[in-house]
C-alpha cells in the first residue's frame, strides 16, 4: 500500500485522537493531532491576557501574536507518543485543561489563527504516511486526502466520556459543566464563517456512540479490505 493521508473529522470528544493513534499504529503512520495546536494557541492566549472577562478574545491581538508561536509535536522518549511542544516547552497536559476547552472554539473561528495552523500542517502532510484528527482536515485542510472519515456521537455520551477523561487526569468538572461545554463547542464549530465544521462528501460516516475502541479498529479494517483490498492484523 502506498502512503497516504488519512483525514478524521468529527465533533469534540468523540475520540478522534484516540482512533487516530490506533490508526496510526496499526499502518505504522505519523500521528498529527490538529486540535493541539489551536488549544497550544488558545493557552499561549490565555497566558497572555488576549481573552476578555467574557470570554471573548481580542482577535487582532491574537492574530498579531502568531508569529511568536513556535508550534511542534515530539515524541516522549518513555511512552513514544507525541507531545505537543510551544515555544520549547511541554504543554501537553496544560492544552487539556477545562479552562483551555472553554475557549479553544472562539480562538479557533480567528481566520489567521485558522490559516496558521493549516500552515503547519500541510507542511507535516508533505510527505504523506500520515492520519490527522481534527474539524475541518477533510473538508479544508487535505481535501484530496484519500481516505476521510467523519465520526460523530450523541453529546450526552461525548460528555460522560470527556468527564472520565478529566477525572482520571485528576480534574474536577461536573457532567453538567462538561455536557454544555460539549454543545456550546458543537454550536461555534458548525456556525464559524470560515471553514465550519462539515461532513466532507465523500468522507465515510462513523457513529461510535456505542462503540469500543477495539470495536472502530475492527470497522476501520473492514473498511481498508473494502476500499483498498487491504487485510490489516
Amino acid at each position: 500500500m502506498k502512503h497516504i493521508i488519512i483525514a478524521i473529522d468529527g465533533h469534540s470528544s468523540t475520540g478522534k485522537s484516540t482512533f487516530a493513534k490506533a490508526i496510526a499504529s496499526v499502518l505504522d503512520y505519523t500521528y498529527l493531532d490538529s486540535g493541539a495546536l489551536y488549544r497550544a494557541v488558545t493557552l499561549y492566549a490565555l497566558q497572555h491576557g488576549m481573552i476578555g472577562e467574557n470570554g471573548i478574545p481580542h482577535a487582532q491581538r491574537i492574530a498579531d501574536s502568531l508569529p511568536a508561536i513556535s508550534l511542534s509535536f515530539r515524541k516522549d522518549p518513555v511512552s513514544g507518543k507525541n507531545r505537543t511542544w510551544m515555544n520549547g516547552h511541554n504543554v501537553e497536559e496544560l492544552i487539556r485543561s477545562l479552562e483551555v476547552s472553554r475557549h479553544v472554539s472562539p480562538v479557533s473561528e480567528i481566520s489567521e489563527v485558522r490559516d496558521f495552523v493549516d500552515v503547519q500542517l500541510r507542511k507535516w502532510g508533505e510527505k504523506k504516511g500520515i492520519v490527522m484528527d481534527g474539524r475541518d482536515i477533510g473538508s479544508a485542510v487535505f481535501p484530496n486526502a484519500e481516505l476521510k472519515i467523519f465520526m460523530t456521537a450523541p453529546a450526552e455520551i461525548r460528555a460522560r466520556r470527556r468527564l472520565e477523561e478529566m477525572t482520571a487526569k485528576g480534574e474536577k468538572a461536573s457532567y453538567e459543566e462538561v455536557l454544555a461545554n460539549v454543545l456550546e463547542r458543537d454550536r461555534l464549530d458548525s456556525g464559524r464563517e470560515k471553514h465550519p465544521l462539515v461532513k466532507a462528501p465523500d468522507a465515510v460516516l462513523l457513529d461510535n456512540g456505542n462503540m469500543t475502541v477495539e470495536q472502530q479498529m475492527e470497522w476501520f479494517k473492514k473498511l481498508m479490505k473494502r476500499k483498498w483490498g487491504i487485510t490489516l492484523k
